[in-house]
């Protein structure tokens, strides 16, 4: 698990690529303390396993998976990437709940200043952006922000002079692609509460799963097309 809070900024030193997959190494200082091979250190906000170690860099493999889903196939040597360890177990939350495991893409549409801040706007596809709300957070390239505005292309955040000298996210132009990390609650709710076509417990028809059964134990569809699950009903039901 992480946090969103950049420890430091690193630079790809080599890529070692097969035909799908490959390996990566990065140049590092303050995460290589206290880290040993096997342990997991996010490389803009990609969970990767540690596999060798140097005195100012380390190594991790990368999967297909991973090339497809985000931005390190695509960044070439010498590029500067973000870096945190996964958290410590005494350590303080800053951030917010981030898993490495990244959604997928985006790409920023522009940069402009406002006073102290930056504003950067990013487009997504609507299966990123259906789970991004005003005020929630979202995580790019590894970094933890506030989401200040979204609607069906795109959404903005607002970017402090710290987070922009301690990342490499307002080093980014318009065009380049980010990699974004839903807030994992968001995606267990609707995980939890959208549409199932297996077989749940108390039946395909139970209220849990969009629909309902009569008193004498007939199933009543319910058509839950463009409607929420979630009512004062269903909490009370289920013991909220």
């Amino acid at each position: 698990m992480f946090t969103g809070i950049v420890e430091e900024k690193g630079k790809i030193k080599k890529v070692l690529s097969g035909r799908e997959s490959g390996s990566i190494e990065l140049k590092a200082d303050k995460v290589l303390k206290g880290t040993k091979i096997g342990d997991s250190i996010a490389v803009n906000g990609v969970c990767l396993t540690v596999t060798g170690l140097n005195s100012d860099s380390f190594t991790a493999d990368v999967m297909p998976e991973t090339l497809r889903r985000t931005n390190l196939g695509s960044l070439p040597i010498g590029a500067e990437v973000n870096l945190e360890r996964a958290m410590a177990a005494d350590g303080r939350f800053g951030g917010h709940i981030v898993s490495g495991h990244i959604d997928g893409t985006g790409t920023i549409k522009s940069i402009k200043p406002e006073g102290n801040a930056v504003w950067v706007s990013i487009t997504a596809e609507p299966g990123i952006l259906r789970l991004i709300v005003e005020k929630g957070s979202i995580c790019i390239d590894g970094i933890s922000l506030t989401v200040a505005y979204v609607d069906d292309r795109e959404f903005r955040v607002s970017v402090i002079p710290h987070t922009g000298s301690e990342t490499t996210l307002l080093k980014k132009r318009a065009g380049d692609i980010v990699n974004l990390e839903n807030d994992i609650v968001g995606k267990y709710v609707e995980k939890l509460i959208g549409p199932y076509t297996g077989t749940a417990q108390g039946g395909p028809g139970s209220k849990a799963w969009g629909g309902s059964v009569s008193s004498n134990g007939s199933e009543k569809k319910e058509s839950m097309a463009g409607e929420s699950r979630l009512s004062m009903e269903f909490l009370n039901e289920y013991g909220f």
